[in-house]
């Protein structure tokens, strides 16, 4: 996994992501997933996207409420733009490594 830093110099494969992932909208501050610190690391292989999100999933206070609903919404977004249209295995995570989010082409 590559911690998600802004700054960073990205490989192409990666910027690839990365641009697309600017696209989809937190819920919770209204910006993009990238500036509000919801990606926490990423990891881009040639058939396979891994993405940490950075919270805990069996943390309390994101069992319920709208922290859920958004984090959520997040992982639905990039299920529909990446799983099947760009990689055939994508993976979303939490801090904790926890799978939030999966689909494996079969």
């Amino acid at each position: 996994m590559k911690i998600y830093m802004k700054d960073r110099k990205w490989p192409p494969e990666y910027q690839a992501v990365l641009n697309e992932l600017s696209k989809i909208v937190d819920p919770v501050t209204g910006g993009d997933i990238l500036d509000s610190g919801v990606i926490a690391g990423l990891e881009v292989t040639e058939d396979t996207l891994k993405v940490w999100l950075n919270f805990e999933s069996h943390a309390e206070y994101n069992i319920t409420g709208a922290s859920a609903i958004a984090y959520s919404r997040i992982i639905g977004n990039i299920m529909e733009r990446f799983a099947l249209i760009k990689f055939s295995n994508v993976y979303v995570y939490d801090l904790r490594n926890n799978i939030v989010g999966k689909f494996e082409k079969k």
